[in-house]
C-alpha cells in the first residue's frame, strides 16, 4: 500500500508519544464543563476578564489580591503588570540576554556530557532550564545545578492531589520544608542583594512595586512551574521525536533557525506539555459553544483543540512543520494559551529548547541509549519524561 509523509500502510499517521497517557489520565475536575474544538477553545482564552484564570495555584498572598501572581490577575491590573514585566520577554531581552545564558549553560551541560559520554536528558534540560529562569528572575547568584535540586524539590506539592489520603499530610510538611528551604537558601537572599543593588529581573521589580517577601517566594514558585518544569518535559518530548525520526532530525539540524522553530512549534501543537486550562466565569457571557452562567468553571481541552482539522489541517495527528505557514497561525497553535494570558515566556522556551537541541544533535556520536519512562502530574495535567539516556563518543 502506497504511503506519504502523513499516512501509513494501515490509514492516517498518528506521531503523538503522550496520547495514549493522556487519553488514561486527562481527568476534568468534577463540576466543569469541557470545551473542545480550536475556534471555542481560543474563543474562551480570549474572553478575559469575563473568564478569569482558575488554576489550582490561583491564589493571592496572604489573601491580598494587590500581590497576587501575575499569572492570576485579569482586566486592567493584569494589563499593567503584564506590561511591567514584557520587557524582559522581548525579543531584544533574548537576543542581548538570555541567549547568552542559555548557550553558555547548554555548551557546559555538553562538555560534561562529553566527558562522561552519558548523561540523562530531563537533567540536562531542567538545569539549562533553572539557568534560563533564574537569570530572568533574579535567582541566578547561586550554582545552578544545586538550585536545580531544590527547585525540583519544591515541585512535590504538585505531586499532593495524586497521592494516597493517609500519604498526604507527611507529603504536605515534607513540601512545606522545601519551600522554605528554598526560601532561606535562594529566595531571600536573592531579595536582599536586589535590594542593595537592583538588577534587571523579575525580583527587583517587585521589590520596587512593594511586594512582601512571601509574595515574591510565591512570584518565584510560580516561575519555576511555569519556566522551568514545563521546559523541561518539552525539551525531552522534541529530543525524544528528533532521536526517533531520522528525517526530521537532518531537516532540524540543517534548517535554519525559522525553519527549527516551525519543528518545534509543530511537535508542541502535537504534544503540548498542558492540556487542560481552567477558566470561571465571572459573570454570564454567550460564546459560540453556548451560555455560560455566572460562577460556571470551563476546562478548556487544549490537546483536543490542537487536532481540530478545521483549524490546524488535515492529517492533524501526524507532524507537519510546514502546517502552521499553510493554515496562517501561530505555530504553536494553543499550546502557549491565548489571549491576555498567553504565556509570555514562550519564544524563551522555544529558542532556549532550539539552542540545546541544536547543540545536542551535533556531539559525535549522540544516540537515544534508552527512551524515557513517562508518567502524569495529575495537578499540572502534563506528562513527566524520566530516565532518558543519551550516550556519544568521549572525548
Amino acid at each position: 500500500m502506497a504511503t506519504d509523509a502523513q499516512t501509513g500502510p494501515t490509514g492516517p499517521r498518528d506521531d503523538r508519544k503522550s496520547a495514549a497517557l493522556a487519553a488514561e489520565k486527562v481527568r476534568p475536575r468534577p463540576g466543569a464543563r469541557v470545551i473542545t474544538g480550536f475556534a471555542p477553545t481560543r474563543e474562551a482564552l480570549r474572553s478575559s476578564p469575563n473568564l478569569r484564570q482558575a488554576g489550582l495555584d490561583n491564589d493571592t498572598a496572604n489573601g491580598d489580591p494587590q500581590f497576587a501572581s501575575v499569572f492570576f490577575l485579569d482586566g486592567e491590573q493584569h494589563k499593567r503588570r503584564r506590561t511591567a514585566i514584557a520587557r524582559f520577554f522581548t525579543p531584544k531581552a533574548i537576543s542581548s540576554r538570555h541567549r547568552l545564558v542559555m548557550e553558555a549553560t547548554t555548551d557546559r551541560l555538553l562538555d560534561e556530557l562529553r566527558s562522561t559520554g552519558r548523561g540523562r536528558l530531563d537533567q540536562l534540560s531542567f538545569e539549562l532550564a533553572v539557568a534560563v529562569a533564574a537569570e530572568i528572575v533574579g535567582l541566578g547568584d547561586n550554582p545552578t545545578s544545586a538550585l536545580s535540586r531544590r527547585v525540583s524539590a519544591i515541585m512535590i506539592g504538585t505531586k499532593l492531589p495524586g497521592l494516597p489520603r493517609l500519604v498526604r499530610p507527611f507529603a504536605t510538611a515534607l513540601a512545606a520544608a522545601q519551600v522554605g528551604r528554598f526560601f532561606l537558601r535562594d529566595v531571600r537572599p536573592a531579595i536582599a542583594r536586589r535590594r542593595a543593588e537592583p538588577q534587571e529581573d523579575v525580583i527587583s521589580h517587585l521589590i520596587e512595586e512593594g511586594y512582601p517577601d512571601k509574595a515574591i517566594l510565591m512570584e518565584c514558585m510560580t516561575y519555576a512551574g511555569a519556566g522551568m518544569v514545563t521546559t523541561r518535559e518539552f525539551i525531552v518530548m522534541a529530543a525524544w521525536h528528533l532521536f526517533d525520526n531520522e528525517p526530521l532530525r537532518q531537516r532540524f539540524v540543517t534548517g535554519a533557525e525559522p525553519d527549527q522553530f516551525a519543528i518545534l512549534e509543530e511537535l508542541l501543537r502535537l504534544e503540548p506539555v498542558a492540556s487542560l486550562l481552567y477558566r470561571q466565569a465571572e459573570e454570564a457571557i454567550a460564546l459560540s459553544s453556548g451560555p455560560v452562567i455566572e460562577g460556571e468553571l470551563l476546562a478548556l481541552d487544549v490537546r483536543t483543540a490542537n487536532l481540530d482539522e478545521s483549524s490546524v489541517g488535515e492529517c492533524p495527528l501526524a507532524i507537519d512543520p510546514d502546517r502552521a505557514e499553510k493554515a496562517g497561525v501561530v505555530g504553536a497553535f494553543l499550546s502557549f494559551g491565548d489571549g491576555s494570558h498567553r504565556c509570555p515566556g514562550a519564544q524563551v522556551a522555544l529558542t532556549e529548547t532550539r539552542v540545546f537541541l541544536d547543540r545536542l544533535l551535533r556531539v559525535p556520536g549522540i544516540r537515544l541509549a534508552q527512551a524515557p519512562t513517562m508518567k502524569w502530574n495529575p495537578a499540572l495535567e502534563s506528562y513527566e519524561l524520566r530516565q532518558a539516556v543519551v550516550t556519544c563518543d568521549r572525548r
